[in-house]
């Protein structure tokens, strides 16, 4: 299996840390895009993504996989290791909502506010923008950083005791947020304390 990506990209990352977490990393071939010079738009790319966007897993029958939540699945399934994604009807339900809820409202926010109310990729990459929506999502990042923390004062991590596909999105949330210098509130204390040990995790640390 490849996976097209960007090391250090926000979504890619998440992809890289759920191989991490199955101790995948060395059964997949990762193959660099360049999106800094337009690559993923690219007719041969939109090929095997529409979207046009990475990362992207391709299987060895030729099937593609895009989006990272459908990715993480796969890998959730295919490879050993504690379940990313839920084992019971209730523990996915959950974990799902509390992913869609990190990826919406936290990463997908600050993306909109990062390619829109700020200079971003530049402009060959940023055909179209708009400030307003740019700073409304920049609100909406926020307020679902203070969500967050008051889900992480009741648990120790996002869908309950245990670690999962919400926690790697949220993270990356967050290190997205880093990059569009947007802080965590300093009032927070339990979205901090929870990061720092997200960090130190073997998948992240290494």
């Amino acid at each position: 299996m490849k996976i097209y990506d960007v090391e250090g990209f926000p979504n890619p990352a998440r992809v890289r840390i759920a191989l991490a977490e199955k101790s995948a990393t060395d059964k997949v071939e990762f193959i660099p895009i360049d999106v800094m010079n337009g690559e993923h738009r690219s007719d041969a790319f939109r090929q095997k993504n529409p979207d046009a966007a990475v990362p992207l897993l391709e299987l060895e029958d030729g099937t593609c996989v895009s989006h990272c939540t459908a990715i993480t699945e796969y890998i959730d399934a295919a490879f050993d290791g504690a379940a990313l994604c839920g084992e019971t009807a209730k523990d996915r339900a959950v974990v799902h909502m509390m992913n869609r809820r990190a990826e919406s409202g936290l990463l997908d926010a600050v993306g909109d506010y990062f390619h829109h109310a700020t200079p971003g990729l530049g402009p060959a990459l940023e055909t179209y923008q708009n400030a307003e929506w740019g700073s409304r999502r920049k609100d909406t990042a926020l307020a679902t950083m203070r969500y967050l923390d008051g889900v992480l004062s009741e648990n120790d991590y996002l869908a309950g005791d245990r670690f999962s596909m919400a926690d790697i999105t949220a993270f990356a949330g967050l290190a997205f947020a880093d990059f569009a210098k947007l802080d965590i509130p300093s009032e927070l204390g339990n979205l901090k304390a929870w990061r720092a040990r997200v960090a130190s995790r073997p998948s992240i640390a290494a």
